[in-house]
């Protein structure tokens, strides 16, 4: 690559991450709040709530990033297929992959639910940034 591609190239993902971030940001805060309120709030069993989370944020973060952030991959993509694909990626880090985490924390070594919720978003927030930069707005 050229130096001004390259330049270009490493701008352009970088943009994408950082805007990918302020949405992720948000939903993040969402996200820890929705938990918790239906946890502590109505009393829910820690994985329902990561259920109502998961279907409210998901949905959230498909239509911001289809704005704000992976608009030109999603022109080539019609939007039902790009939303079916961004709930399975969300589907395999913030359903399987949190679950499993909850338990592990929450069960077997006794974190509360609050802080582990916070430890489980960092974790999938930048693997969710890659399925979809890479595969769910993909054609």
């Amino acid at each position: 690559m050229k130096s001004s591609k390259l330049h270009d190239f490493l701008k352009n993902n970088f943009t994408q991450f950082l805007k990918f971030g302020m949405v992720g940001a948000l939903n993040t805060l969402l996200s820890y709040l929705i938990t918790n309120t239906c946890y502590y709030g109505l009393n829910l069993h820690e994985q329902l709530c990561n259920l109502i989370t998961f279907l409210i944020t998901v949905l959230i973060s498909y239509l911001l990033n289809s704005r704000f952030v992976f608009q030109r991959q999603e022109e080539t993509i019609p939007w039902y297929k790009a939303l079916a694909k961004v709930y399975a990626s969300y589907a395999l880090t913030e359903l399987v992959l949190s679950a499993v985490l909850l338990f592990i924390q929450e069960q077997l070594l006794g974190i509360p639910h609050f802080m582990a919720t916070l430890f489980n978003l960092c974790a999938t927030v930048p693997i969710n940034f890659l399925l979809n930069k890479f595969w769910a707005y993909r054609k």
